[in-house]
């Protein structure tokens, strides 16, 4: 049985060392990380197409809110390794729970814990996701034209961390009593619709 390689904190793996864990026979890190740095990558992208557009003269007007676009993009990237991390223990911990016999104390007591521990990652990378899509239509016509393309695939792959957070998120929910599922999931595709459309609607401009 393979070994999931050590790789310390997700933000400070090298690439590769990343996707030999993530290809790994290993729970975690898994999808709930690798949504996770997906959203890093677009927000990143995202902050190179301001980088390009702060200082332009054709630009000026636009200044102040490029600058704070900057600070906000560089946030949700690291708010983004941070949930990575955060998944990939979460996750960890309701697997080797999974493990216990049904009626194990440890299993009957920390159960609900657990699984809400696991959820609550992927649900803040699906918000983080909205918010990185609503950012970046905020961005169109107010940033380098040459760049249109990067912005777009910014906000392809934030659409793509959302609803690999959802996955993350439907796959545990489940095991959550009835009433508190009905709305986790009623909340998770509303989100979706929002990022699906923010990012339909950046991809028309930036074409």
């Amino acid at each position: 049985m393979s070994e999931s390689p050590e790789t310390g904190p997700i933000g400070a793996t090298p690439t590769a060392s990343l996707l030999a864990a993530l290809a790994s026979k290993s729970p975690a890190p898994g999808g709930g990380a690798a949504a996770g740095v997906v959203g890093a990558t677009a927000a990143a992208l995202a902050g190179m197409v301001v980088a390009y557009s702060v200082d332009r003269k054709s630009l000026a007007t636009h200044r102040a809110f490029l600058g704070d676009a900057a600070s906000r993009l560089e946030r949700a990237r690291s708010v983004f390794l941070l949930l990575a991390d955060e998944d990939a223990a979460a996750y960890g911990a309701l697997n080797r729970m999974m493990k216990l016999p049904e009626d194990h104390p440890d299993r009957v007591s920390g159960w609900s814990t657990a699984v809400e521990n696991a959820i609550t990652p992927p649900r803040a990378m699906l918000a983080a996701s909205n918010d990185v899509l609503r950012l970046c239509e905020d961005l169109v016509g107010k940033t380098n034209p040459h760049l249109n393309s990067d912005l777009a695939v910014a906000a392809v792959q934030a659409e793509a961390a959302a609803r690999s957070a959802a996955w993350n998120i439907r796959v545990n929910a489940p095991s959550l009593p009835e009433e508190r599922r009905r709305g986790l999931i009623a909340e998770t595709e509303h989100t979706i619709r929002q990022a699906r459309a923010r990012a339909e609607r950046i991809e028309s401009a930036c074409g």
